[in-house]
């Protein structure tokens, strides 16, 4: 396994506006002197109580400016949501500012709430998504150049500066949905898959069906998956299940209740979301500890993510360091150390 990284997102249960932007930075200051891969950021829109990181590529670039190792990538930035020009400037000067250091991990969010925010139709979002690509790709180029689409119209526009890496940052797509698999797929794109609505059991059929597909359409080898899971580690196996079993039971409870609200219902029907909102709600400890997880020992986690890397073809991971936010500040920065001296050595 080629990257062992962290997933940022989560707002600790009591912390301020000024905790969160400090939290995060002690933590990577920690990845990056633990000698972990990567720091990736994920993207929250008007839901406070959850998560307040509404701008992953200003987040980007103050950890670029404390880094000087680890990549920084987005997981994903919700482009459809912005114009891609404005996308393109933002990432390429960032490319720069981290020294080449960036990797740009795009989606459209399962949530229609925040396009209805926005004015966004959500049912655009997945033409937005594609077809905002190909405009930055033109744009990265850093000529002038004219688009003619469904939803983006340039005419003779030149961006710069242009991004350090040529012909661009790399880039990697959320893969969430059956849909969204074959299109990766088919398009050669790289991909990052999850398991807040999904079993470990089902992904594997889904990211098999995806390299098959991948292959089918032209495209060499396999094709790239990062697994982002919640991940606690403490001495032993016993000790790593309580300590985050509160944490991990209302991570999923809430699932359930943001699918039941509605801030997931872009992607799904209704009957399908609340069918959704019924499995979570009911998830059991042990279920979650066997399917969408990985907690215990660090013998326990090398063991299990090394089974995770054969049977999903992974060449990274990226860590959930304390999914539902209560596990202490203290126990989540020992569980990071854990991760970053017994287990991310043995994966690679």
């Amino acid at each position: 396994m080629r990257h062992v990284g962290l997933f940022l997102e989560e707002l600790r249960e009591g912390a301020t506006d000024t905790d969160f932007f400090q939290e995060p930075m002690q933590t990577v200051d920690a990845a990056e002197a633990g000698g972990l891969d990567g720091v990736w950021l994920g993207e929250i829109h008007f839901l406070p109580t959850r998560s307040i990181l509404c701008s992953p590529l200003t987040v980007a670039a103050a950890i670029a400016s404390r880094t000087r190792r680890m990549c920084i990538g987005t997981a994903v930035h919700v482009t459809p949501l912005r114009h891609p020009l404005n996308i393109a400037e933002d990432v390429a000067t960032l490319d720069h500012l981290s020294h080449g250091r960036f990797e740009f991990g795009i989606g459209r969010s399962g949530s229609a709430r925040s396009y209805d925010a926005l004015g966004v139709p959500y049912e655009e979002s997945q033409g937005r998504l594609m077809e905002g690509l190909e405009v930055m790709r033109e744009a990265w180029k850093g000529k002038p150049f004219s688009f003619h689409g469904t939803y983006y119209q340039v005419d003779n526009a030149c961006i710069g500066p242009r991004p350090l890496q040529q012909p661009h940052p790399p880039v990697r797509i959320a893969a969430l949905n059956p849909n969204s698999f074959t299109r990766a797929a088919e398009l050669g794109l790289h991909i990052f898959v999850g398991l807040r609505g999904t079993d470990i059991t089902v992904l594997r059929g889904q990211v098999e069906s995806y390299q098959e597909t991948r292959r089918a359409a032209g495209h060499r080898g396999y094709g790239s998956v990062y697994l982002r899971i919640p991940l606690y580690a403490a001495a032993t196996d016993a000790q790593a299940i309580e300590e985050s079993r509160e944490s991990i039971v209302f991570y999923f409870r809430r699932q359930s209740q943001l699918a039941r609200a509605g801030t997931g219902s872009g992607t799904v029907t209704t009957e399908q979301r609340m069918a959704q909102a019924d499995e979570l709600a009911t998830l059991t400890l042990e279920h979650i500890l066997a399917e969408r997880v990985v907690v215990g020992s660090p013998q326990s986690l090398v063991r299990r993510l090394s089974e995770l890397r054969e049977q999903l073809h992974l060449d990274g991971v990226i860590v959930e360091p304390n999914p539902g936010g209560k596990i202490p500040l203290r126990q989540t920065m020992q569980s990071l150390e854990l991760l970053a001296r017994e287990i991310a050595p043995a994966l690679r």
